[in-house]
């Protein structure tokens, strides 16, 4: 034994060596990376981070599902949807310790200690970069749609300009800000964003309120036909699941909360949680019930549009979509980011430095832009996007891991409940991309590229 000792000093090949060489490695590229690089964050950034994940601009898009929906069904799926998030966001927050000394820092090693090592990638990292560069994606748009309203707004006799150039604007904040290191990093930028959710959804409900009901409003269903009527329903079912969307990024932000066996990260992550969604419910309930009950089935699909007046007002709430945007395109990206710098560094080999940092970010960023500009129908998007891949990560994925790993009794309550989310979450993610599979292709025929 001694011997090995003196050759391992000795700088000789030696099995223990190589093993703490490997691990040295292994721990600096866990500094480097962006996830798990800084584990000191306070309970209340993982608030702010929820709700920026959380309130996205789908806020603004729920009157028109409700009226899609109607009365009943709409309320309905409104408060379900947030009943069951809450609970499936409370399994993701309770498995991210639950095995002993071990914390699931990322949504798919969860995956895979339930599903195994190759299914678990196979099942949650497809789904979850769909979510992530989905949503990237479409705040692209709705920065860019939100940047050019505000120019229309202020400057109602300027020459117009192409959505194309907004994006590319809004982009260009982009290119500055991800190369903040880590998800503490962009704490700044995420407090900033829940205080704009929260500025944008008061305004649109205050302002609906003010406004008053229009005259002759009417609740019934807008399209002509039955089918149409469906249609429309299976895609305002997707809306909503995209308004609740924050679990794709639940298990990064508890990552960057510190944790001992005396104190669990999951007591101040669910203390944040819950604060985020009282602001949550604060947000949608209210520009949701009130948009639809002002201005009945003519709402816009954006809320904002259908208020046209007063000036400022409308272009003060589009400025604030616009920062909150941007803290929520940081917020998805960082998981995009922790994974694929993983992957450079661990399968290919590449030194963690800044340079592969810039490169990787920029590239991102501009593929992001790129497909926003060639996209941009965006409430076609959401619908798909939303059953797609949302509707699984947020309603049934974490029941399923839930069913798996603590095996509650067969019949027992916490049995039902499960199956019963992930029934309603099959029917969402089976119903929801149909309706916006069929909003995309009624928008296509008219639409022309780069215009």
């Amino acid at each position: 034994m001694g011997s090995l000792e003196v050759e391992s000093r000795n700088g000789h090949t030696s099995t223990p060596h190589k093993n703490s060489e490997k691990s040295e490695r292994e721990r600096k590229i866990d500094e480097w990376l962006p996830i798990t690089s800084k584990r000191n964050a306070k309970w209340w950034y993982s608030a702010f981070h929820n709700v920026t994940a959380m309130v996205g601009a789908g806020v603004l898009g729920l009157p028109y599902a409700m009226s899609e929906l109607g009365w009943g069904p709409g309320v309905t799926i409104l408060i379900l949807s947030w009943i069951i998030t809450l609970y499936t966001l409370w399994q993701m927050v309770e498995m991210h310790e639950m095995v002993p000394g071990k914390r699931f820092d990322r949504y798919h090693e969860l995956g895979q200690y339930a599903f195994g090592e190759k299914l678990g990638l196979y099942i949650v990292v497809p789904q979850q970069l769909v979510v992530e560069i989905g949503v990237n994606i479409v705040y692209m748009v709705t920065g860019g749609t939100s940047l050019q309203k505000f120019h229309d707004t202020v400057c109602s006799n300027c020459k117009k300009i192409k959505l194309t150039f907004f994006i590319m604007i809004f982009a260009s904040v982009h290119f500055v800000l991800s190369h903040l290191p880590d998800f503490n990093s962009i704490t700044g930028v995420s407090l900033a964003a829940a205080v704009m959710s929260l500025s944008y959804s008061t305004i649109a409900w205050a302002a609906s309120v003010h406004k008053g009901v229009q005259e002759n409003v009417q609740y019934g269903y807008k399209a002509k036909s039955t089918s149409g009527t469906v249609f429309n329903f299976f895609n305002a079912l997707g809306s909503v699941a995209f308004a609740y969307a924050g679990h794709n990024v639940v298990l990064e932000i508890q990552a960057t909360i510190p944790s001992t066996p005396e104190k669990p990260s999951k007591v101040p992550m669910w203390r944040g949680v819950v604060i985020a969604y009282i602001v949550v419910a604060i947000c949608y309930f209210p520009v949701a019930l009130i948009g639809y009950w002002m201005f009945g089935n003519e709402v816009d699909s954006d809320i904002l549009i259908s208020l046209e007046k007063p000036a400022w007002l409308i272009a003060m709430a589009n400025l604030f979509v616009v920062i909150h945007v941007i803290g929520s395109y940081q917020i998805y990206a960082m998981p995009v980011f922790d994974m694929i710098e993983t992957v450079m560094v661990k399968k290919l080999n590449f030194e963690p430095s800044i340079m592969l940092r810039f490169v990787v970010r920029n590239v991102y960023v501009a593929f992001t832009m790129f497909i926003a500009i060639t996209f941009p129908f965006f409430d076609g998007l959401l619908g798909f996007f939303g059953g797609f891949a949302f509707a699984p990560t947020t309603y049934f994925l974490p029941c399923i891991m839930w069913l798996v790993i603590h095996k509650p009794r067969r019949f027992s309550l916490s049995w039902f409940i499960n199956w019963i989310c992930i029934l309603l979450g099959l029917c969402l993610m089976i119903l929801s991309p149909i309706g916006g599979l069929r909003t995309i292709i009624i928008k296509a025929k008219t639409y022309k590229f780069y215009s």
